[in-house]
């Protein structure tokens, strides 16, 4: 008889987000009449650029004659693609060699694909509230969770303790679902706990092109030592738009060393080179050139001008939380913003209620974490006529209810 993973019991019965959308159709169905704005799940509304259209266009010609057919890409991401990512690097004055990048479906999967080089006997250190991919993943291994707490107290930004003992960090910076961004000197702490622990940091930056402050770091690697502690992970699915497209790509450095039991060098970008040639075929070409074109100056016009245009929504649901005295936090340097819920609600009677009274959708913060059990999560993905109607109703449901 075939013995299942029995980890996958200790899992919530429903995906945080699964079960939002389970409501929202039941919903919908009680009520065809009522229009439903959503501001939930973290999905962009903008098309892709010109820029970025073209390029898929011109590759998929290619794809449809014998002498610029392709077959089989190598599962590290074509050349084209990682020098492009190189290049981007360096505007943080970050220095990556091209065999450190290496290109996916998105920063997701790659969170979670990562734990396949790590030993099930680490302890992980995740944040509460956080994204829940990552208590998921480790749940599904088996491995000993601990958590470090995020609140209002410290800004959601919780610092290491250093008389606990972690092996592996999760770290998101702009965070999902709080906003809130580490500075360099809050970072810096972070790698030389690391280093201090023999420990890897799992950084995704996957919201790095909404920091408009420049003090604030784009990549951990602006943060000297980091390139030997830290695993980066990044999506063009929020920067361009890729969340229907599918591209990202992961940072590990070469110098992610360990020993193993044995005493035999072990060097984590060659592990993720061997899993990746294992288990992946490769992001398709097509992308990958659609991809290259987000780089190129037109193309990182056209996504700086989407950024703005969420950046904008931000603005306005900030400027709501303002006006109503609600203590929130991001909407600044990331396209979420997390709030305290009104009326003394926990999290999900407040999305029912939300729901129910003005018909707009957000995700409750109890879905990320025991943190986030009296907060919201709203995301600036939706049109500009869409945000300023969520929030005109927002505004009158409050102010009937207060």
């Amino acid at each position: 008889m075939a013995k299942f993973n029995e980890n996958f019991l200790e899992l919530k019965e429903s995906y945080l987000f699964s079960e939002v959308a389970k409501r929202v159709s039941a919903f919908k169905e009680q009520h065809p009449e009522r229009s439903v704005i959503r501001l939930g799940i973290g999905d962009v509304t903008l098309p892709l650029g010109k820029t970025v259209v073209e390029a898929m266009r011109s590759a998929a010609e290619e794809m449809g004659q014998a002498e610029t057919f392709r077959g089989y890409g190598p599962e590290q991401g074509y050349d084209f693609l990682r020098t492009a990512i190189q290049k981007h690097y360096k505007a943080f004055g970050v220095e990556l060699d091209a065999d450190e990048i290496f290109v996916s479906d998105g920063a997701k999967s790659d969170t979670g694909n990562i734990t396949d080089l790590f030993s099930k006997d680490n302890t992980v250190l995740i944040p509460d509230p956080v994204y829940p991919v990552y208590v998921d993943t480790n749940t599904m291994n088996g491995r000993n969770i601990i958590y470090i707490n995020g609140t209002a107290e410290n800004d959601f930004l919780p610092m290491p303790d250093r008389s606990v003992h972690a092996d592996l960090i999760y770290i998101c910076s702009p965070n999902n679902p709080t906003g809130a961004c580490y500075n360099r000197t809050q970072l810096r702490k972070w790698v030389d706990y690391a280093l201090e622990n023999d420990a890897v940091i799992l950084f995704d930056s996957a919201y790095e092109s909404f920091v408009s402050d420049e003090s604030l770091p784009h990549s951990i690697y602006e943060i000297a030592g980091a390139e030997s502690c830290a695993v980066e992970f990044c999506s063009l699915s929020k920067t361009a738009g890729f969340t229907g497209t599918r591209c990202g790509y992961t940072i590990v450095p070469k110098a992610i060393t360990a020993k193993s039991a044995d005493g035999r060098e072990m060097i984590l970008n060659k592990m993720w080179n061997r899993r990746q040639c294992t288990k992946f075929n490769g992001v398709p070409y097509v992308i990958q050139r659609a991809a290259e074109a987000v780089f190129s100056d037109q193309g990182m016009a056209e996504a700086r001008a989407m950024t703005d245009s969420y950046m904008e929504n931000a603005r306005i649901i900030s400027n709501t939380m303002e006006e109503l005295k609600i203590r929130y936090t991001g909407g600044i340097n990331s396209p979420y913003i997390w709030f305290e819920c009104p009326f003394g609600m926990n999290s999900w009677d407040f999305f029912d209620f939300l729901l129910e009274k003005a018909g707009v959708v957000g995700t409750p913060g109890a879905g990320f974490g025991k943190n986030g059990d009296n907060w919201f999560r709203l995301t600036a993905f939706n049109s500009r006529e869409n945000t300023a109607e969520a929030m005109k109703r927002f505004r009158t449901l409050l102010s009937a209810n207060g």
